[in-house]
């Protein structure tokens, strides 16, 4: 395949940014979309250009690192993330558009990386349960309902990725968010924080300059894991129940 990349280029969060043109020849249709960036990169080397930064982890869909637009689209034309994304689905002699995450929050750093450590923030203020040191309880210690088991591993299945944010036309945190108090609060290990969790994992999100949600439902849509955008209103019904709480 020869395939014409319009990337953006960007030198550091200071520096003016813009989409560079390069041409690149020999990709096989197996290829992942980040091998074909590999490529890229090396022949950017041999001709002694600057190769294209970009961010990647583990290439095997659960770290979320691979964060990129791709034509318009969170992780591209599939609902994957980009490193699980092949060449297969792109055309011999297309052009392919490839920038970095578009919100506020997530500034550039180097061309195709953003700072996504406002997720990190999020996660810290309340992202977390109270456990007893000592020896691990046994498995069936706790009994949890079946219901509220599936629902909270449908939520935990989010890696934090930054798509949702992406997707959003106002760059809104609100599915992470929403995902990460959801797989806690259902369960009763995460009982004892339930009410501050959402409320401080709420005003985190705020204070990092998220947007608002308008359920367009851009969110659920490219999220690769699938989480539901009913989470949304689940988070929300925690929120009132634990600012209801916090009043008395």
């Amino acid at each position: 395949m020869k395939l014409t990349l319009r990337v953006w280029r960007q030198r550091d969060a200071e520096a003016p940014g813009a989409m560079a043109t390069y041409e690149v020849d020999g990709i096989s249709q197996d290829m992942s979309f980040l091998e074909m960036l590999d490529t890229l990169n090396e022949e950017l080397i041999l001709e002694g250009d600057e190769p294209v930064a970009f961010d990647h982890d583990c290439r095997e869909g659960i770290c979320g690192a691979c964060s990129l637009v791709i034509n318009g689209d969170a992780h591209g034309p599939e609902r994957t993330t980009t490193c699980q994304l092949h060449m297969r689905s792109f055309e011999d002699g297309d052009t392919i558009d490839i920038e970095p995450w578009r919100a506020s929050a997530f500034p550039v750093i180097k061309d195709l990386v953003v700072d996504r450590s406002a997720f990190d923030r999020v996660i810290q203020s309340g992202g977390y349960i109270s456990a007893p040191t000592g020896t691990a309880p046994d498995a069936h210690a706790t009994p949890v309902p079946k219901p509220d088991a599936d629902f909270a591993f449908e939520h935990a299945e989010c890696i934090g990725c930054g798509a949702c944010v992406a997707a959003c036309p106002n760059g809104s945190a609100m599915l992470f968010t929403s995902a990460k108090i959801n797989h806690l609060n259902v369960l009763p290990q995460g009982a004892p924080e339930r009410e501050t969790r959402v409320l401080d994992m709420v005003a985190t999100m705020d204070e990092e300059g998220f947007g608002g949600c308008t359920l367009t439902g851009e969110c659920a849509t490219a999220c690769p894991k699938g989480i539901p955008l009913p989470s949304i209103a689940a988070m929300n019904k925690e929120w009132l129940r634990a600012t209801r709480k916090v009043r008395r």
